[in-house]
């Protein structure tokens, strides 16, 4: 994390000023459209020549240019190829050499503007579109480049990624798309591929630049949908040498009605050995889907030591099983891909569910869904479909005690995985606030605010005792609060806190204090019983301050995502999210600002 900082860091002392973001309205007029260019001078019309008709000929539409124009000559390139050159070329290079390739695969009143780029408009949730617009490129584009991915935490991921997917005019000095580029990067690195794959359709094709094609490349493999890229590279296929696009551009030939071309290609790679011959084989298997099923190429895994993207891609593309050894060693990035993945089979994806909810990229209701569906599978057993039975039984079960222990198991162990907090949070908010299950009301209320039903949790306040981790959470998740917190109160909090470092009383200090509940002396003798200096400064804290200041709340979260990587609370610092709770609150992203508050806790 630290080099992450640094490295935005860098960047961001290049600009010493921020402005206040405006969203003022735009005309809806096309360019050029309210100030028209004069027309030009009329001129008496040129007849054209045409060829005399044949007699007997029968009469058929003369194709032949307007009065006034000329026809355009096609050059010929000087030196043409010989007839087996010509014969062994793919009809991608016929077209480039006789220069027939074309720039645009729509015509123009149906190419889109670029000067808002996203998926979430402002009334869909989304935020505000010119935030940006005034901003110095610097600044924004070292938030970017320095946000290297996961964010420790859910709810500071859910915020970047609808930051990034909103419909967002490019900062001053900053192209459209490169704007696009930086930011489906970032939602590739998060493991949401499919947002970035929605962000870079909403970019006409011939638009592409290199790092947008490189993004939509990887957001295409993330999602197993190969065929995606196609139209860029029939546009730019010369844009990247590498192995893996040398052979998309053959798989996309082949589902082009060009299969001789793409099967000559796919030999070409396995006997030069571009690249290793699983992920050959691979390719040609799924290019050879597209035509008649002749040839059939055999997979076999028994000298692939590794997964890498290409080959989970198509494996997952193709309904191929990966064998046990390498699903075994999957990390993360296939974790995440897996759990949005329709193609696999429900069990597979029960697996890797937990990480996706706990990181933010599987709400809820979404995880409850895929648990109803292995519930009313026969075919799932094992401990995937107990705990599918034991999720309804939260539900279901008539005494709140017998709900409670179905929770207890589906949590699995005293300090449960955060992705099952995720997934219990609306069967824990039916549970009902009871002196006699306070002693469960800590992993309750972490549950219920893993999914922001903090309406729920309050219902505890009554019944939690103060200074407790539960009392703690509730402190912070508290929609409204007219009074400080109390100091004895906090200072409980800290003398029964067993976390590591004193984790948990750091975080809730730094969340009262970033939320304005802790009297500023308070907050600084709290701050230092805890060794912690919360008014310290660096470039990054002094950013997003400033940010603050200004009410940018674009500008804000993508420093509060810079200011969140790492793969665990245990990356993170109090200082850090004292500055981040305390900006989202400023700019008015309060219900952000209490939930990663409480998350801190949560997790710390």
């Amino acid at each position: 994390m630290k080099r992450a900082l640094l490295l935005g860091g860098a960047a961001l002392a290049l600009c010493s000023t921020l402005v206040v973001a405006q969203d003022a309205p735009e005309s809806l007029l096309p360019p050029g459209f309210d100030n028209p260019a004069p027309a030009p001078a009329p001129s008496a019309p040129r007849p054209s020549a045409s060829a005399a008709p044949v007699a007997g000929a029968t009469s058929s539409p003369v194709v032949q240019p307007l009065p006034g124009e000329t026809a355009p000559a096609i050059a010929l390139p000087g030196k043409l190829p010989s007839i087996e050159q010509i014969e062994a070329m793919t009809p991608d290079e016929i077209d480039e050499l006789l220069g027939l390739k074309p720039k645009f695969d729509i015509p123009p009143a149906a190419r889109r503007s670029m000067a808002q780029v996203g998926v979430i408009d402002r009334a869909e949730g989304g935020m505000p579109a010119n935030a940006l617009a005034k901003q110095p490129a610097s600044l924004v584009r070292a938030a970017l480049k320095g946000s290297k991915g996961p964010v420790v935490s859910r709810w500071g991921h859910i915020l970047l990624r609808r930051t990034l997917a909103s419909r967002l005019a490019a900062p001053e000095g900053m192209s459209p798309v490169e704007f696009a580029a930086l930011r489906a990067a970032v939602l590739n690195d998060l493991g949401e591929s499919a947002i970035a794959r929605a962000l870079v359709q909403g970019v006409d094709t011939a638009n592409y630049d290199a790092a947008l094609t490189d993004a939509a490349f990887d957001a295409y493999i993330g999602t197993a949908d190969l065929l995606g890229i196609c139209p860029a590279t029939r546009l730019h296929g010369g844009i990247r040498k590498d192995p893996q696009w040398q052979m998309a551009v053959a798989i996309c030939d082949a589902y082009a009605g060009e299969g001789n071309s793409a099967k000559r290609e796919l030999d070409k790679a396995l006997s030069r050995g571009i690249a290793p011959r699983i992920d050959i084989l691979l390719a040609q298997r799924f290019a050879g889907a597209a035509g008649d099923g002749r040839g059939a190429v055999t997979i076999e895994w028994d000298d692939v030591a590794e997964l890498n993207p290409w080959r989970f891609a198509l494996a997952n593309a193709l309904g191929m099983d990966i064998p046990e050894k390498l699903a075994r060693n999957e990390t993360p990035y296939y974790l995440r891909s897996a759990a949005i993945a329709p193609m696999l089979p429900l069990a597979q994806r029960a697996e890797a569910v937990d990480i996706a909810g706990g990181d933010g990229i599987l709400s809820s209701e979404a995880m409850v869904d895929l648990y109803s569906q292995i519930y009313a599978d026969d075919e799932v057993t094992g401990d995937t479909a107990l705990r599918a039975t034991r999720l309804r039984e939260a539900y279901v079960a008539e005494a709140a005690e017998d709900r409670l222990a179905a929770l207890r198991d589906v949590w699995g162990g005293s300090t449960p995985d955060y992705g099952r907090l995720v997934l219990t949070a609306y069967a824990a908010a039916r549970i009902p606030a009871s002196e006699d299950l306070a002693g469960d009301a800590a992993p309750l209320l972490a549950s219920m605010l893993a999914a922001g039903l903090d309406g729920n949790a309050m219902r505890w306040g009554r019944v939690v005792k103060e200074g407790t981790t539960a009392w703690g959470l509730l402190t912070l998740a508290q929609p409204v609060r007219r009074n400080p917190v109390a100091t004895a109160a906090v200072e409980s909090f800290i003398d029964d806190d067993a976390s590591a470092n004193q984790r948990k009383s750091r975080f809730l200090v730094a969340g009262l204090a970033g939320l304005g509940r802790l009297d500023p002396g308070a907050a600084g003798q709290l701050s230092g019983t805890l060794g912690v200096d919360l008014s310290r400064q660096t470039r990054w804290s002094r950013m997003i301050d400033k940010a603050a200041e200004v009410n940018n709340p674009v500008l804000v979260s993508l420093l509060a995502g810079l200011g969140m990587q790492g793969t665990g609370w245990d990356k993170m610092t109090a200082r850090h999210l004292y500055h981040i709770v305390s900006a989202l609150n400023r700019v008015g992203l309060k219900a952000e600002a209490r939930m990663i508050a409480a998350e801190a806790v949560a997790r710390g």
